[in-house]
């Protein structure tokens, strides 16, 4: 397969990415909230792009988005390319912070939500939505209510631990923490799941978060809206 992103402008940072992956967002509101200078590279996971052996051999072994080639360093998996990134001293300091105590807060959440958020909310969406799209199969409810129940047990860790006292999951100010999170949450809306009924500190979380990154978080969920059929005045 010929790339299309082989014709693009040759820069230093490539980030390969779909927008329909959740942490593909979350990197790409990052990027463009910390005025990187990137190489836009989409790859269409809905064609299988990312399953070809050149793919694999070219761009990431794991076969899987988001990505980056930096310069001929080629780096998998989004939480490794944040912290690459910052190391480099391209993500500022409020979104991922340098001193030990306050980025090993955000790094405490980031490690919870991999296992937990994100694993849950995904799988929801994947049942619900990507599955039946792909099988023409029907879900059966008692898997549906299993993994709906497991998902809603994080949600309310989120809502009553992590925004317990704060506006945002770590302090009172916007991280990449809320991002990667709210990333994660907003992939149950094409699942049909309206987060926004039962948890009302994460509603009004949302709402900052979007505020915060705007207009990069609405520009990376433009797909998540359009399949979920959400009117732009109600979309938080």
């Amino acid at each position: 397969m010929s790339f299309r992103w082989r014709r693009r402008e040759n820069m230093s940072l490539k980030f390969y990415y779909d927008l329909m992956s959740q942490p593909s967002r979350a990197l790409h509101i990052i990027l463009k909230m910390s005025g990187v200078q990137f190489e836009e590279c989409p790859v269409a996971l809905r064609k299988g792009e990312h399953y070809t052996e050149e793919f694999k051999q070219n761009i990431n072994r794991f076969q899987r988005v988001p990505c980056i080639i930096d310069d001929g360093f080629k780096l998998a998996e989004s939480i490794a390319v944040l912290r690459y990134l910052s190391a480099k001293g391209k993500i500022p300091e409020y979104l991922y912070p340098k001193y030990f105590v306050e980025q090993a807060r955000v790094d405490e959440f980031l490690e919870w939500q991999h296992i937990t958020l994100r694993v849950t909310c995904s799988l929801y969406f994947r049942t619900i939505w990507l599955d039946p799209l792909v099988t023409g199969e029907r879900p059966v409810d008692e898997k549906v209510a299993k993994i709906k129940s497991q998902m809603e047990a994080n949600l309310d860790i989120v809502e009553n631990v992590w925004l317990a006292k704060t506006d945002f999951l770590t302090g009172q100010r916007l991280t990449v923490a809320d991002i990667f999170a709210a990333c994660e949450i907003e992939q149950t809306r094409m699942a049909d799941y309206d987060v926004r009924i039962k948890y009302p500190k994460i509603k009004a979380w949302l709402k900052r978060v979007r505020a915060g990154c705007s207009p990069h978080y609405d520009n990376a969920h433009h797909l998540v809206y359009k399949i979920s059929g959400t009117a732009p005045h109600a979309k938080l």
